[in-house]
């Protein structure tokens, strides 16, 4: 019995139907990797992007629009540096205690300097005026005019001088004034290291009197401290 066109057909599609499955398998088979490897690929990015999103439940900075608040500095500031301080007095003695409003202290570093430099100078001139006379000498006797017995003198009128007795007090009496001239000047030089380092005292220490007191109740002193803690 031989089959028709139309079962022929028929035959023919059946027979190449399990082909056709398998190819529509292989592509859904190959979509699925597909999608699977674009899962592995973009799961890492998304979780990065997940991180980098802002997290509500911070709470947010509280901006204050308006004029900044200035806190000043209730702290008593010296009127002049530490440093400043002993450079000035270190200069002239008594300048910066001066500023710091300590006259009294400062009368007495100007005195010390006032009378330190007088007497260096006195004793400079005391100084040069033995230093001139060491090596002179007293007359003993003048000559004398045989004929007349009295002195001679010569053609300006002046005593003409017969023997000399040396000036036993000439090296002695440059040595001391040169010592006298040396004490001096340290005295001068110490006035002006002990100013500079009071000044500096002074400066660090410029509100301690407002934090120290001194009072005499019933016969009795008494001293108060404040010392902020």
């Amino acid at each position: 019995m031989m089959a028709s066109p139309s079962d022929r057909v028929g035959l023919r599609a059946l027979a190449g139907a399990p082909r056709l499955a398998r190819r529509v398998i292989e592509r859904v088979v190959a979509r699925i990797r597909l999608a699977t490897v674009a899962v592995i690929v973009l799961t890492p990015a998304a979780r990065a992007a997940d991180a980098q999103q802002r997290d509500t439940t911070r709470t947010p900075g509280v901006v204050v629009q308006g004029p900044a608040i200035v806190v000043e500095d209730t702290t008593p500031r010296p009127p002049i540096t530490p440093r400043r301080a002993f450079l000035y007095s270190l200069a002239v003695p008594g300048s910066a205690q001066t500023i710091l409003d300590r006259p009294r202290t400062a009368g007495f570093f100007v005195t010390i300097e006032a009378l330190s430099l007088a007497m260096a100078r006195k004793s400079a001139n005391d100084l040069r005026e033995a230093k001139r006379y060491a090596r002179d000498s007293i007359v003993a006797t003048y000559e004398i005019d045989p004929a007349t017995g009295l002195a001679r003198r010569d053609s300006t009128g002046a005593l003409i001088p017969d023997t000399f007795l040396p000036n036993r007090w000439g090296g002695v009496r440059v040595a001391a004034r040169r010592t006298h001239l040396e004490d001096w000047l340290a005295v001068l030089i110490f006035n002006h290291l002990i100013s500079g380092a009071e000044a500096f005292v002074s400066a660090q220490l410029w509100d301690l009197p407002g934090q120290v007191s001194m009072q005499r109740v019933d016969g009795q002193t008494r001293i108060t401290a404040r010392i902020p803690w």
